[in-house]
């Protein structure tokens, strides 16, 4: 099975980027294939902030559906080059086999937003 990965962020233009990548090969997000049916487990970047001592358990996807997945993370200048804070809002949109698209509602959809104060 290949992973169609687009990739669209505010340092590129919102240009879209594009790949196809194995099934194992996307970053904090681990995929499993069994009995029918995709397990996703999405875990943000241990640098960011704020630390998420809990993490929840994977998400099951069926074939046709799709999930919508969103975290926030601040991340501080630690390393010497400035104090300025830099935030993130990450969103996966992750359809397992051939769904109409990932208009409308999602079959699943998990927020962790977080205060990043």
């Amino acid at each position: 099975m290949e992973l169609h990965d687009v990739q669209i962020d505010e340092s590129t233009g919102f240009e879209p980027r594009f790949a196809l990548r194995p099934l194992g090969e996307l970053e904090d997000v681990t995929l499993r294939e069994a009995e029918g049916g995709l397990s996703v487990l999405v875990t943000p970047s241990p640098w960011g902030m704020p630390k998420r001592g809990w993490r929840r358990l994977p998400v099951r996807l069926e074939p046709g559906e799709w999930l919508r997945w969103q975290f926030n993370l601040r991340f501080g200048a630690t390393c010497g080059c400035g104090s300025d804070w830099s935030y993130r809002l990450e969103t996966l949109n992750l359809a397992y086999g051939r769904p109409a698209g990932f208009s409308g509602k999602p079959a699943r959809s998990v927020i962790e937003l977080d205060d990043l104060r």
